[in-house]
């Protein structure tokens, strides 16, 4: 069984627009257990009760942004192993900086296209 097959994926992205852009590219690739949300405290609500392999989240989000979500799964023993590629507009050095240090596993700079997107999540998890 091929990876893709067994990969659990969460987009987190407050925007819709975003979020059904990653799932769709997702798609693309074979990668169907796809689950979304659209704020850090439901992502981890779902992942609580739905463990994933990757979290693909962006970085600017009212209440828990990209950085505080990636922080709080460091933080729990039960996700502390999570992929965990950040999505951002803003690739300043802060933002990456900070991410690196908390444990992101990579980045992707808005706007990207899917052949990155992909390349991106291969450098987490493998070839898919």
């Amino acid at each position: 069984m091929a990876l893709r097959d067994q990969l659990r994926v969460m987009v987190v992205d407050d925007m819709s627009t975003s979020r059904g852009l990653l799932t769709n590219a997702l798609d693309s690739f074979g990668v169907r257990n796809v689950s979304s949300a659209a704020d850090g405290a439901t992502a981890l609500q779902k992942m609580a009760s739905a463990p994933v392999h990757l979290v693909i989240s962006d970085f600017n989000m009212p209440g828990m942004d990209g950085l505080k979500l990636l922080h709080a799964l460091r933080t729990n023993a039960a996700t502390r192993g999570v992929g965990f590629l950040l999505i951002t507009g803003r690739a300043d050095r802060e933002i990456i900086e900070t991410g690196k240090r908390l444990g992101m596993n990579n980045f992707l700079k808005k706007p990207f296209d899917p052949p990155r997107l992909r390349q991106a999540i291969e450098a987490i998890v493998g070839k898919l």
